[in-house]
């Protein structure tokens, strides 16, 4: 087991609420509130990572999320708090490509060992309209085709981390893939039921750009990166454009965000506010996206029904 760094001495805030999760189904907890039972602790940065990483870790490591549940993680400041949870952690799991912009001050204050899991992904630019066009865009995890990616990376973190459960991590990331593939086929088969010319998904942030190129939907949003984090007269103004020339029938906005510039595109367009999805973290437990597969089912759903007519 990777020894520990000191930690840190720290005041302010209070800690942030996150998910605990793992392959045998634990109750969620309250981040940095667990007991220290011995097992190796593992941090992530958002939710969702803390949801996919404790699939594969099952009951040998301890996961928890340094964000808390709704948390918009691009312009996350990290408290004093956080430092000295990190620096208490074996390791810190990190998305990547520029999603976390404050990652590397973190890490530099808090001297924690950290691995990033997008280091193989195949990234999809992000898309005109910002100093960031060109850029990857960060939410590889939107695509249920490169959730491999990331499990063979935790695989191959926390079995430097825990090596005698090494056989373990790998059955049970192969098992989480399995799982994750029947929901991409789920995935699929709700998109099917949009007409052609309708798989347009109108979104506040360009966050789908995976996802749409998993199942087949054409991407519109009003800004590209959530890094801007609102939206200007103008983008509103070129969406309301282009939902008219479609005819799109609906449009989303993500739980992270201020869906305000959309709700004006949909007054604006007659075409219906079709409701809430899921990016950048996950819900409550007793809400409508507790997991990562959760998240997947749900945005399907919610994008098919709004594009066919079923959302009222």
């Amino acid at each position: 087991m990777v020894r520990r760094a000191a930690a840190a001495i720290a005041t302010g805030a209070a800690l942030a609420v996150a998910l605990t999760a793992c392959a045998t189904g634990g109750a969620p907890e309250e981040a940095g509130t667990s007991p220290d039972d011995g097992r190796p602790r593992v941090l992530t940065t958002f939710t969702v990572l803390a949801d996919i990483v404790g699939n594969v870790a099952g009951e040998h490591v301890v996961v928890e999320s340094l964000t808390r549940v709704g948390a918009e993680i691009h312009g996350y400041e990290p408290t004093p708090q956080d430092v000295a949870r990190a620096s208490r952690a074996d390791i810190v799991l990190d998305n990547g490509l520029g999603l976390e912009a404050w990652f590397a001050a973190f890490t530099a204050d808090s001297g924690a060992p950290h691995v990033t899991l997008t280091d193989d992904v195949e990234t999809i630019p992000i898309g005109a309209g910002s100093e960031y066009t060109g850029a990857a865009n960060p939410h590889a995890w939107m695509s249920p085709s490169n959730v491999r990616h990331y499990l063979d990376a935790t695989v191959a973190a926390l079995s430097d981390l825990a090596p005698e459960h090494a056989d373990d991590f790998a059955a049970n990331a192969d098992a989480y893939a399995a799982q994750v593939e029947q929901v991409r086929a789920e995935l699929v088969t709700a998109i099917a039921e949009v007409p052609a010319d309708q798989r347009v998904l109108v979104t506040c942030e360009g966050a789908f750009s995976y996802l749409a190129a998993d199942v087949g939907l054409e991407e519109v949003y009003l800004w590209p990166v959530n890094a801007e984090q609102q939206s200007t007269p103008r983008q509103v103004a070129a969406v309301i454009d282009q939902v008219r020339e479609r005819d799109v029938p609906a449009v989303f906005c993500e739980s992270t965000v201020s869906a305000a510039g959309m709700e004006q595109v949909a007054a604006e367009t007659g075409a219906a506010f079709a409701g809430t999805l899921y990016v950048d973290s996950l819900s409550e437990p007793d809400g409508p996206v507790p997991t990562y597969l959760d998240l997947l089912r749900h945005d399907a759903r919610t994008i098919a029904d709004g594009l066919t007519g079923a959302t009222s």
